[in-house]
């Protein structure tokens, strides 16, 4: 598959989330995950988040730019590894504003501290599960019937 291929592929997973786990690196090296709100964007090997450079996870991107984003959506899961920055730019930033970022920030757009958090992918790995939830309560059952591995659908690794 084409890099252009791949990252089609990846959109096409990415499509419907709405949550994102983050991960980034702690002053100790220690891993820390939290959830962050999935910009609506068309997603071309960059993620955008919208949040307060004043927080710890902008230190933390500051320090250690690798960073693990990871997405769960209609029973695919997606863990994206790459590179963090923070972001200044007002025209991006309004292009990827909604109203439901305005209840982090109470002066809107122009709060102090607002930014962007840019995570340029490098490598994902993906896990697409074949149908929905009762397709796959069938395969756990046939799998512990017959001692098999469950057939739960496909993963890939993607070079970016």
């Amino acid at each position: 598959m084409s890099r252009n291929e791949q990252t089609t592929k990846l959109a096409e997973l990415l499509q419907g989330a709405s949550i994102a786990m983050l991960t980034t690196v702690s002053p100790e090296h220690k891993l820390i995950s939290r959830p962050m709100a999935v910009q609506e964007a068309e997603f071309d090997g960059d993620l955008w988040f919208i949040f307060s450079e004043d927080s710890p996870k902008a230190q933390q991107i500051k320090d250690e730019a690798e960073v693990n984003v990871s997405f769960e959506s209609k029973h695919t899961f997606v863990s994206l590894a790459g590179r963090g920055t923070v972001v200044h730019d007002r025209k991006k930033l309004e292009e990827h504003w909604s109203a439901s970022v305005d209840a982090w920030f109470p002066d809107g757009i122009d709060t102090p501290g607002v930014a962007l958090l840019k995570v340029e992918a490098e490598s994902a790995q993906y896990w697409e599960a074949k149908g929905g939830p009762v397709k796959m309560a069938f395969e756990i059952l046939k799998a512990r019937a017959s001692n098999e591995q469950p057939d739960l659908g496909s993963s890939e690794k993607v070079e970016l």
